[in-house]
């Protein structure tokens, strides 16, 4: 009776490690891409325009959408807002891509009163090369600057800062994935989409941040294996709350559902710093 116990806690105890390396995991059947289209009412006047200038003398051009409702004395939540390759620049517009304008929708705008953050990178944000089983991005001195920002910014303004938070799409999603990892304790939560993400060795640095990841599994521009890999990595850490979202057959474009999206903002909202 006594080894049959033995074993049976062996049993239990192996089944719990396994259980706990699993990571969470959604899959999307049918999914549509996100028009364009959608958002062609949203302009970039609607965004201010300023520009900052980081510690080593770089240049930092911005967009900033601020609350509808802002309330003299409250606080409120930073969300920043970062773009692809496509968007590179320095005209201080590009960068407002479909997600950006996401944020100025009436609906949207009206329900999440929030500061958004929208910089613009003259170079890559984050770098990653060809396709591979270890493909994995790694940061450039522009997400050095983009915390410099965060950081001034949140002191010149009205930002709850336990509740700062990072999306972004495509070169966008993977420097959303490196920044936590840049300004440990900066960030709520994240929701990388279609990015490719850090290397295994930074999956320790991520067990306690919350996170969503979206990724379709047809995307041949930043395959989803990279997400998938840094995944489990982080649930191998005992990483308890990051979700990869899988939409099958999608490819390397944010999906529809982003938008109202609810479901995505109403989560990333309800994160707060401890």
């Amino acid at each position: 009776m006594k080894k049959t116990k033995i074993l049976i806690f062996l049993l239990c105890a192996a089944l719990t490690s396994c259980a706990s390396i699993s990571p969470k995991q959604e899959l999307i059947d049918n999914p549509t891409p996100l028009s364009r289209e959608i958002f062609n009412t949203v302009s970039a006047e609607q965004f201010e325009s300023a520009n900052f200038v980081s510690s080593r003398g770089a240049q930092l051009p911005y967009r900033l959408l601020r609350p509808s409702k802002l309330i003299p004395g409250k606080i409120y939540p930073l969300v920043v807002q970062l773009h692809g390759s496509g968007e590179i620049g320095t005209d201080n517009v590009s960068q407002l891509d479909r997600l950006a304008k996401s944020w100025a929708m009436p609906d949207v705008r009206d329900r999440y009163q929030a500061f958004i953050l929208i910089p613009q990178f003259s170079i890559r944000s984050a770098n990653y090369g060809p396709a591979s089983p270890g493909q994995h991005a790694v940061p450039s001195a522009m997400l050095n600057d983009t915390v410099e920002l965060i950081k001034q910014f949140s002191a010149a303004n009205p930002v709850d800062k336990s509740r700062i938070y990072a999306s972004g799409f495509s070169m966008g999603g993977s420097a959303t994935w490196l920044l936590p990892s840049i300004a440990p304790g900066m960030f709520a939560g994240i929701v990388p989409m279609c990015g490719i993400a850090p290397p295994n060795s930074l999956a320790n640095s991520f067990t306690n941040l919350p996170i969503i990841v979206i990724h379709g599994d047809a995307d041949l521009e930043n395959p989803i294996t990279a997400d998938r890999r840094f995944v489990q990595a982080i649930a191998s850490q005992a990483g308890q709350q990051v979700t990869l979202r899988e939409y099958k057959g999608l490819k390397h474009q944010p999906p529809s559902d982003v938008y109202p999206g609810y479901w995505w903002r109403d989560w990333l909202f309800s994160q707060q710093l401890k």
